[in-house]
């Protein structure tokens, strides 16, 4: 099986989808998550519906390089803030935030410079968001310094919101980042339209995995200890490029004092207070639709299995990346940008046209075809109704397996 993705998809047998019908059932999918509350308010175009127009004829794109740098006061510190563009009448921006260990440029420089990702942030205002003492050639915090806790790092987003006019955001975190901006979303559940979120762990460190925590930083340098949280151990114990150039980075682009600081912090969280509604009396959840992804193996994959079952499986796409590691967003930015283009699809950001080749429906551009062509694609539905799960199981494509339960199911095309 070739790389591809994995969707939550309530089947109890794996079968082979045509093509076309893959891509026929992804839309609908993606389409009904809030379409009759986004499409017709917020196209991504100035253009009426159903008129036949590519993406590349928009007049509203934004210079490629016109990044800017910002330090943001806010009522726990300062924020180190890049920005391109500007806010476009309702439009959401696009706003980041990266995993311990990291910063923005580390953390998403390959996946926002990937083509096709730039054909989507052209359209809108993208923020990156550092967490303090985290961007490069951030001067060290000084000795005594309290790091504001991950509840106070999710308070400082409004101020970011607020200073550059941002109506509302559609937040891409990673691990910490994901944790941080799902926060952000139960605090101020207005200011955001929806949420990608990667690595997610919902869950605070019990006693033993925090005293697993202290001891694995007693006997390990603080950049192997922060690579074991990045990656998985495939990737770790085949010493891969990827985490070679990652060691190199962490240690002589981050300031390693701050470093531990912040990786202090995230393994001192609490859980995120977060239940399906009806589980628990006065539960509290997401509002807005998330995309959870996790990469094959990787660290996080039982947390973010976990996370899947505490949210609306309505509003909630589960999707598992096939040889993608610990950090999909770097081994596999591709994939993960046409599945980012049909979860803006599905909140009514991404234009449709007609395509000739088939029945008249309406599809998205070519560009948004190609997740549709890879070797192995991915479906969603409502999720994961079985909340009271531990793993998500993976049943491949056979003769064999009908009748099997399975609460993913892996397409091939």
């Amino acid at each position: 099986m070739g790389p591809g993705l994995f969707w939550n998809f309530p089947s109890k047998t794996s079968c082979t989808v045509p093509q076309s019908l893959l891509q026929t059932m992804l839309l609908s999918r993606m389409a009904g998550m809030k379409d009759q509350q986004f499409t017709e308010e917020k196209p991504l175009l100035p253009e009426s519906r159903g008129q036949e127009t590519e993406m590349e004829n928009c007049d509203t794109f934004v210079a490629t390089g016109d990044w800017k740098e910002h330090d943001i006061e806010t009522p726990y510190g300062m924020l180190h803030v890049v920005i391109r563009g500007a806010p476009k009448g309702n439009k959401p921006a696009i706003l980041t935030y990266h995993d311990v260990g990291l910063n923005h440029k580390l953390c998403f420089n390959t996946f926002f410079h990937n083509e096709d990702m730039e054909e989507i942030t052209k359209h809108f205002v993208v923020c990156h968001v550092d967490a303090p003492g985290q961007h490069i050639g951030a001067p060290q915090m000084p000795q005594g310094y309290q790091y504001p806790t991950m509840d106070q790092l999710a308070g400082m987003l409004p101020s970011v919101v607020q200073h550059f006019g941002f109506k509302s955001i559609v937040g891409i975190g990673v691990g910490a980042g994901a944790y941080i901006l799902a926060k952000f979303a139960l605090i101020f559940p207005d200011l955001v339209e929806g949420l990608v979120l990667l690595n997610i762990d919902p869950n605070g460190k019990g006693w033993i995995d925090w005293a697993a925590t202290k001891l694995s930083g007693l006997t390990s340098a603080l950049p192997d200890t922060v690579l074991a949280h990045l990656f998985s151990q495939e990737e770790l114990m085949n010493n891969t490029e990827i985490v070679q150039n990652y060691r190199q980075q962490i240690n002589n682009t981050v300031n390693q004092f701050n470093l531990q600081l912040f990786w202090n912090m995230y393994n001192s969280r609490r859980d995120l207070e977060m239940n399906r509604s009806g589980t628990v009396l006065n539960a509290k959840t997401l509002r807005c639709p998330a995309m959870l992804v996790v990469g094959d193996n990787a660290p996080a994959e039982e947390g973010v299995v976990e996370c899947n079952s505490k949210l609306d499986p309505t509003h909630t796409t589960f999707l598992k990346m096939a040889d993608s590691g610990g950090m999909p967003q770097i081994t596999q930015p591709g994939k993960l940008t046409e599945a980012f283009k049909y979860f803006l699809q599905g909140m009514g950001y991404i234009a449709y046209m007609k395509d000739r080749r088939m029945s008249g429906g309406p599809v998205p551009s070519a560009s948004m075809t190609r997740l549709a062509r890879s070797r192995t694609a991915s479906l969603t539905s409502a999720g994961s109704v079985d909340g009271s799960r531990n793993r998500a199981c993976t049943q491949s494509d056979s003769s064999e397996g009908v009748g099997q339960v399975s609460h993913t199911m892996e397409v091939s095309c």
